[in-house]
Formats: C-alpha cells, structure tokens, sequence
C-alpha cells in the first residue's frame, strides 16, 4: 500500500492489483483494513479508527482509491460520487488498436450477479442501465496499446466490459474475452488519476497514481506527449 495523498478528512492510497477494497467472502484482508492500522500506528489512536469507503475498485485493478477519516467527508464524497463530480481517469492496456483513436462508447449494461459479470448491448433492454466512457489512445508498444479512459457513468465492470465490446478486451482479463492471463492474475487497467474538490477545505485536488512495475507499463511510446 502507498499513500499518495493524505490529510484531517480524506486518505488517497494506490491500490495494488492484488488487493480488495471492501472485505469479501474470500477473508482476505482487505485494503480498508491495511489503511485503518496504518492510521492507528501512525497517530498512536486507541480503539476503533473511522474510515468510511466511499468507491470500489475491482480486485485486479491497481490505481487510486480514496478513504474517507471522517464522517462529514464520507457523507459529501458520497453525494459527489453520486453526483459525477469525482473525475476519474484509467489507462488500460490493450492487443487490438481500436477502431478510432478517440472515441466515445454508449451502451446498455445488464449486470449478472450470478456471474459477476456485466454485458453490453446496443440498445435499451430490460434491466440495463446506461453507460458512457471516452476513450483516447496515448501510447503503443510493439505488441500493445495504451488507452486512456474517462468515465462518464459508474456502471459495474464498465470499463472492462465496454472496451472488449468494442473489441479491444483488457489484457489479461479472460472474463471478458483476453485469450491469456497476467501471471499475477491482475488485469492491465489502472486508475491512474483523480480530480476532484475536496470535500471540507473546498480546494482543488489532482492526482496522479504511480504506474505499476514491470517492463510493461514502462515500455509504451506515448503520443501527444502525454
């Protein structure tokens, strides 16, 4: 766990690929576990320490989770996460170049609870809801593509299901269609930067994830000098 961003009301940790947000039926330790000792250690608190969850990353995602330290910010990142005024931004590592460089994707997502899954469809149908993604692609490699994600809605599985409907599924990711697996069992999608006004002092805060190790995410060309 690396703390990036840290003060009174809100911690900002990168997640690794292998960690899970909330606790689950695996009773694996999760992340908000690791980061409540981390404050109890680090401020010498006695009895329960407060953080409150505010979003989720899937487990084989890496990238920037934001924990609440106090009620009053958990309550208002809440509402801003419900209100889309979180902006988020992933870099997802992908085989096929897709179709258009840049692009916006629409579709109607219908989520199977049974097989933790999510699928994509042109068109309304029952139970769907909508989502919205734009897409850019920043970088390549010799066998890979480096997109850049801004998500416009918080569907379950959005990304990963949306990107492989437009025939570019995330390395990695067998559930949603890549022929292989990562060694580690993380998926190449990371939650590379968060832009958002804070919730008590009101003042701007950017920032930006360290990229996971390993030649892979280091070797891209970046275009537009990003």
């Amino acid at each position: 766990m690396t703390v990036v961003y840290e003060d009174n009301h809100i911690i900002v940790v990168n997640k690794t690929a292998s960690e899970i947000v909330q606790g689950d039926k695996t009773g694996d330790v999760p992340l908000s576990e690791t980061v409540k000792q981390y404050i109890k250690e680090k401020y010498n608190k006695p009895g329960n320490v407060f953080l409150g969850v505010t979003h989720r990353l899937d487990r084989p995602v890496s990238g920037l989770v934001i924990f609440a330290k106090t009620s009053k910010a958990l309550s208002r990142l809440n509402d801003m996460f419900r209100n889309g005024e979180v902006k988020k931004t992933y870099w997802a590592v992908v085989k096929q170049k897709p179709p258009q460089d840049e692009g916006v994707l629409e579709n109607f997502l219908v989520r199977n609870e049974k097989q933790n899954k999510s699928y994509a469809y042109d068109k309304e149908v029952k139970g769907s809801k909508k989502a919205i993604l734009h897409y850019r692609l920043i970088g390549h490699s010799q066998n890979y593509y480096l997109l850049e994600v801004d998500l416009k809605t918080g569907r379950h599985h959005q990304i990963r299901c949306q990107l492989a409907k437009m025939g570019c599924p995330i390395k990695g990711d067998l559930k949603y269609g890549f022929p292989r697996s990562n060694p580690d069992g993380s998926i190449c999608l990371h939650s590379r930067r968060v832009h958002f006004i804070h919730p008590v002092s009101k003042e701007p805060v950017d920032l930006i994830a360290p990229l996971p190790a390993g030649n892979l995410w280091n070797g891209f060309e970046m275009d537009d000098n990003k």
